[in-house]
């Protein structure tokens, strides 16, 4: 055990290239993926959170569901979409970067999109019928609730980036792990652990619980901040 971590800590020091390409790619994959299922879950949360309709309900379970649905189903559906046969297959992005994207963008926005609708729902009880006083256009009144709990939305996000970094089984079965290409730091803690190559499982595991912690240190600094500023 004392090796194994000896062995990881030399690996960071010396910033080995193989270690370094893994994290690129899994910084690559989840942060795109992040910004993109933000992109989408955070409007579509503003409006269901605002707007009364029918089926809204329903659409508010589908959400709550699909932030539980097993990563590998997620997998299986985006392998068959992607594969040659598949509708997108022409686009060739089975086993490639940005087909674990589209995978991980699947996982990201419905996390995203019921956090920040529960949220916003939250503060529009609170702040309705100041807004309908006001007779804001439809977006106006969108931009301002969500600049209001703009503070609040970023544990949806930091939500959304713990899902999409510490995902392994969509990756692998639609970027297949394959090296210096599509190898995550999940996939590539799995693999090695496998092979029993502990000091590079052990080093990838340290830089992707770093991340996760300068994501939430940054989320408490934020949430301090306004504290201090708004009360």
């Amino acid at each position: 055990m004392f090796n194994a971590f000896q062995g990881a800590f030399a690996l960071l020091a010396h910033q080995d290239q193989a270690l370094l390409g893994i994290v690129w790619v899994s910084l690559q994959v989840s942060l795109t993926a992040l910004l993109i299922g933000a992109l989408i879950g955070l409007p579509l949360g503003a409006i269901l959170a605002v707007e009364e309709f029918k089926g809204k309900k329903f659409v508010v379970v589908l959400l709550n569901t699909l932030m539980g649905v097993p990563t590998v189903i997620v997998g299986v559906l985006v392998y068959l979409l992607l594969s040659r046969s598949g509708p997108l297959g022409t686009l060739g992005w089975l086993f490639t970067v940005p087909g674990m994207i589209v995978a991980q963008i699947l996982l990201t926005t419905p996390l995203i999109a019921a956090l920040s609708r529960q949220i916003l729902e939250d503060a529009w009880r609170i702040h309705r019928d100041s807004f309908l006083a006001l007779k804001l256009p439809y977006s106006s009144t969108l931009k301002w609730l969500s600049w209001d709990c703009r503070f609040s939305l970023t544990i949806a996000l930091l939500a959304g980036l713990a899902r999409a970094i510490s995902e392994v089984g969509a990756v692998m079965i639609v970027g297949g792990n394959i090296d210096h290409s599509t190898r995550t730091m999940t996939t590539a803690i799995a693999l090695e652990t496998s092979k029993g190559d502990l000091p590079l499982a052990l080093a990838l595991g340290i830089i992707l619980m770093g991340v996760v912690l300068l994501a939430n240190l940054l989320t408490f600094m934020v949430r301090q901040i306004a504290e201090r500023r708004y009360a």
